[in-house]
């Protein structure tokens, strides 16, 4: 091999790992991956200690709250009411885990189902003529372990088309803002995916 040769094979040689090397250490380019799970809160001035009404202080565990914690499906092009959601059946309102719903103060839903303070799970009985809600005492389960045994309570929900179509499975607890004057928190549960939007109304129970 002539001397010419020689170094070009020689620079080839030393020049690919090099490029490869190059190659490994490109930036990586962000990828998104859409929510698994999902939570809405109202927070309160206080909590519920024997019996009574204590605004927040350092010396207290935090201010109250009304929390639902929920697993989150995405639409991905699939009919949802119906579809996903079949008619007559009873769905987890949501995906995997059971949704849970926890209370620091006694709750009213839809005008007429009280619930004492503690943690419940959340249902969706979809029908073509009205969907429900269900509350269910069982918690911890797998959102298609439901005991009806273990159910509370069942209330109508208001059912209307919302403007664009939801994507991803979506739970609110709004506050009524500003707070009517000299009466308990109260607000709107709202839920809502694909082309279903669903309200009812919740109230914290006071003397």
């Amino acid at each position: 091999m002539n001397r010419m040769a020689l170094a070009t094979t020689l620079a080839f040689t030393v020049l690919l790992p090099a490029g490869l090397h190059a190659q490994q250490q490109a930036p990586a380019i962000p990828q998104a991956a859409a929510s698994t799970r999902a939570s809405t809160e109202v927070l309160l001035n206080g909590r519920i200690i024997v019996g009574r009404w204590f605004p927040t202080s350092p010396a207290l565990a935090g201010p109250g709250r009304i929390a639902i914690d929920y697993g989150q499906p995405h639409a991905r092009g699939r009919t949802i009411a119906g579809g996903v959601v079949p008619y007559g059946e009873v769905w987890r309102a949501g995906a995997n885990l059971a949704t849970h719903l926890t209370t620091d103060v006694e709750l009213e839903l839809g005008g007429s189902l009280v619930l004492p303070r503690g943690t419940y799970t959340l249902f969706l009985n979809a029908r073509e003529e009205g969907w429900e809600l269900i509350v269910n005492r069982q918690t911890g389960q797998w959102g298609t372990d439901r005991d009806p045994a273990h159910d509370v309570g069942r209330i109508p929900l208001s059912l209307r088309t919302p403007h664009e179509p939801m994507e991803s499975f979506t739970i609110w607890l709004i506050p009524n803002s500003p707070a009517t004057e000299g009466q308990a928190p109260s607000g709107v549960l709202k839920m809502a995916w694909g082309e279903v939007e669903l309200t009812t109304e919740w109230r914290v129970v006071w003397p």
